[in-house]
């Protein structure tokens, strides 16, 4: 497994697999690597990806809260031990900001159509701007034939499916199935900072989803948002941040009369200062 910290050298590394033929995958992360990276790296292997580059950066753009950039786990050495029974069939790259930005690190501004402005837009401002900005970079420096990302931030998925749109970006973008622990709690870098007593309560949040996708067919959205609101009201650990029913593509709210078409779940809650995230397709 060879790991590479300079623009440099990840570009010589990527022209010398051009040299072969070679199609590469890619797997941006920000460290703290678990199970569910393990299975985006698997399912990039699997999609006939000869070699996968897994990056590791924790972007500061995308961070609309401070105290959240902070306190973001930085286990580096961790990782690496973590990747290394992946061999050579993976290539590390471990940028910092001089690398992947250059002098000035800041955010540009993209119109992706209002699908930024919704669910996670609209609770962390600026923070679809950040991964946009920093996958343009880490495109350009990585030029990956297909590029890999967990269906887990679904609204993230389709803002970056819309942003190689944007920038003619000549990278095909995957989405792969959301890893799960055997309780249903969705594998995130995250829930390494639950304490026991929140890490056990977390798993409510994908029963919940449960419930709602068994009754989508007989209660109306309404009737299913009301539910939602009233069950986290009534936990004493977990406090709902929103719970939206969306059309998948347009990402625009559900009407209260509509239940034909494809429809997904999407939930943001708090589990004490620590913000956990999930999803589920309704149809």
């Amino acid at each position: 497994m060879k790991v590479y910290s300079k623009r440099l050298e990840i570009s010589q590394a990527v022209a010398n697999l051009r040299k072969t033929s070679k199609t590469i995958g890619f797997v941006p992360t920000m460290g703290a690597l678990h199970k569910g990276h393990a299975s985006l790296i698997d399912f990039a292997l699997e999609q006939q990806c000869d070699s996968v580059i897994v990056s590791i950066f924790v972007n500061p753009t995308q961070f609309n809260n401070k105290e959240d950039l902070k306190h973001y786990p930085r286990t580096l050495e961790a990782d690496l031990d973590f990747l290394k029974p992946y061999g050579d069939k993976i290539i590390v790259f471990t940028p910092d900001a001089q690398e992947v930005y250059g002098d000035e690190v800041k955010s540009k501004d993209y119109n992706f159509q209002g699908l930024d402005k919704v669910m996670e837009g609209a609770f962390r401002p600026g923070h679809f701007e950040g991964v946009g900005t920093v996958l343009s970079h880490l495109f350009t420096i990585v030029k990956p034939d297909k590029a890999f990302f967990g269906e887990k931030d679904f609204q993230q998925l389709q803002i970056i499916r819309k942003l190689v749109e944007i920038e003619a970006i000549p990278v095909e973008i995957i989405g792969a199935p959301i890893n799960r622990n055997d309780d249903g709690l969705a594998e995130s870098s995250r829930n390494q900072r639950l304490t026991p007593e929140y890490r056990e309560a977390a798993p409510f949040i994908y029963k919940t989803l449960r419930q709602v996708k068994a009754d989508f067919s007989i209660k109306s959205i309404e009737d299913l948002k009301s539910w939602v609101i009233e069950q986290f009201a009534a936990h004493e650990l977990l406090k709902l941040e929103y719970f939206e029913i969306a059309d998948p593509h347009t990402l625009k709210s559900a009407k209260n009369d509509q239940k034909s078409g494809d429809f997904r779940a999407f939930i943001a809650v708090f589990a004490g200062d620590v913000r956990l995230i999930d999803t589920l397709a309704l149809t």
